[in-house]
């Protein structure tokens, strides 16, 4: 698990005797004291633990999902991999890896099956059937 802290949340997590993957157990309240920073600040930090929980899941899909507003693995429950995919190709204004559609399909299988240990390339069959019945790339 990766997280970008910045050197004044290094050092405090520093100075409180805690390592990054401590706060993998912090509530939002508990990062946002510990840490010494705001509530989003905090919230940004839980998601991307949280997200990178997921197997295969990077820190660049976990900001990806973030730039989306989403910031918890049951936000994304009953979401539409495809949708969501298209939704991220409209913020960033240009064409993505269609791969990255098979990781919100991940991450939204396990929003449903929780602690599963499915990899993102487990979706690309899925994907690819998806594309051909809408008439998609």
């Amino acid at each position: 698990m990766k997280i970008d802290l910045t050197l004044l949340e290094k050092e405090n997590l520093k100075k409180n005797k805690l390592k990054i993957k401590n706060l993998n157990n912090f509530s939002i309240d508990e990062i946002e004291k510990v840490l010494n920073i705001t509530e989003m600040r905090a919230k940004e930090i839980k998601a991307l633990i949280e997200f990178q929980k997921i197997s295969s899941i990077g820190i660049k899909f976990a900001h990806d999902l973030i730039s989306l507003g989403y910031y918890s693995i049951e936000e994304l429950k009953y979401k539409n991999g495809y949708d969501l995919f298209r939704n991220l190709e409209k913020l960033y204004g240009t064409s993505i890896d269609p791969c990255v559609e098979d990781q919100f399909r991940l991450v939204i299988y396990n929003a449903n099956n929780l602690n599963s240990n499915k990899k993102w390339w487990d979706f690309t069959n899925e994907r690819k059937k998806y594309r051909l019945l809408i008439g998609g790339q």
